[in-house]
């Protein structure tokens, strides 16, 4: 009863409002069978990536100048190309409560990514509606964006210097802190009760890699959407969910019968990622981030999705 319960509840999330009481999220502070997409991961750990100690992932391209009004970009950027095509095309997530997911009942996409993705094309376009969604898994974000299929990526991505090889990343537009997901009957209280145990998180996140290097050396376990990981933990085939505290909010709301545990164990500042090439269009979204900061659409994005708002990542850049 109470699985089949949890399930109604995982059908009927995006009724459910933003649990009261919760802490703020994301602020400037910086964790039976099997299905057959489930991979349970084998032989030397993956270790979590270590950035060289001269390069900061949060650091980004400062703007030209400031933002130019809706709709008015300068004329040969990346701006104007998006503009001439009519669209823009963004990579987003469906499958994550309040970040980016599917309304059961409207049929469209929301959440906090989303409404970001809305305002680029607000910025762009003068029109926060022309944009063409394109759902991409994490293993699929990078992939994406080096092949030309998108021109942006918003979707709870971890901004860190190993795929800023492959990408650029704008500022850092929510601080979120790596923690874990379990059974509200379990007794776990973080990553380091966990050794032994089987441990969900999506291939090609950051949150996997963490995972696995874990000193109590939890068994990872990876899938290619994060609903995924919530339905096996449902079903009892994993102990538990490690990943972004933003990400776990949704599943804690989704289903009741599990709990939030633990202090963050690594920081998850997310970046909008671009590919390499565009760095005007990083330039420009980072003068449009400055200014959701200063106007307070940051804290009304915030206040709607992940509740009431703390103080937004402060900008830092790298020129």
């Amino acid at each position: 009863m109470r699985r089949l319960l949890a399930v109604l509840v995982l059908v009927l999330a995006a009724c459910a409002p933003v649990p009261s009481g919760a802490p703020p999220i994301g602020g400037g502070s910086p964790v039976p069978p099997r299905p057959a997409e489930a991979e349970e991961l084998t032989g030397p750990p993956a270790t979590a990536a270590v950035p060289p100690a001269s390069c900061d992932p949060t650091a980004s391209l400062r703007p030209t100048g400031p933002l130019p009004p809706p709709g008015q970009v300068p004329a040969g950027s990346t701006m104007a190309e998006i503009q001439a095509r009519g669209r823009l095309i963004a990579g987003v997530d469906q499958n994550t409560y309040l970040m980016g997911f599917r309304n059961p009942v409207s049929g469209e996409l929301e959440g906090f990514d989303v409404d970001l993705v809305r305002e680029v094309a607000r910025a762009v376009f003068g029109d926060p509606g022309a944009i063409q969604f394109k759902v991409v898994t994490s293993e699929q974000r990078v992939p994406a964006l080096e092949r030309g299929e998108v021109d942006i990526v918003v979707r709870t991505m971890t901004a860190t210097c190993e795929r800023w090889q492959k990408v650029n990343f704008s500022t850092v537009y929510l601080q979120a802190g790596q923690r874990v997901l379990v059974p509200s009957n379990s007794d776990v209280a973080g990553i380091e009760s966990l050794g032994g145990k089987r441990v969900c998180a999506t291939k090609g996140s950051s949150s996997l890699a963490n995972v696995a290097a874990a000193a109590s050396r939890p068994v990872p376990v990876s899938v290619a959407h994060w609903t995924d990981c919530l339905v096996m933990l449902q079903q009892g085939q994993v102990d538990a969910i490690s990943t972004d505290d933003t990400i776990l909010a949704g599943f804690a709301a989704q289903d009741p019968y599990t709990k939030v545990v633990g202090p963050q164990f690594a920081a998850e500042p997310y970046g909008m990622a671009f590919p390499k090439a565009d760095e005007d269009f990083v330039r420009f979204v980072n003068a449009l981030l400055e200014r959701l900061r200063a106007d307070g659409t940051w804290a009304r994005i915030h206040q709607r999705w992940l509740g009431g708002p703390p103080a937004p990542p402060v900008a830092v850049y790298r020129d």
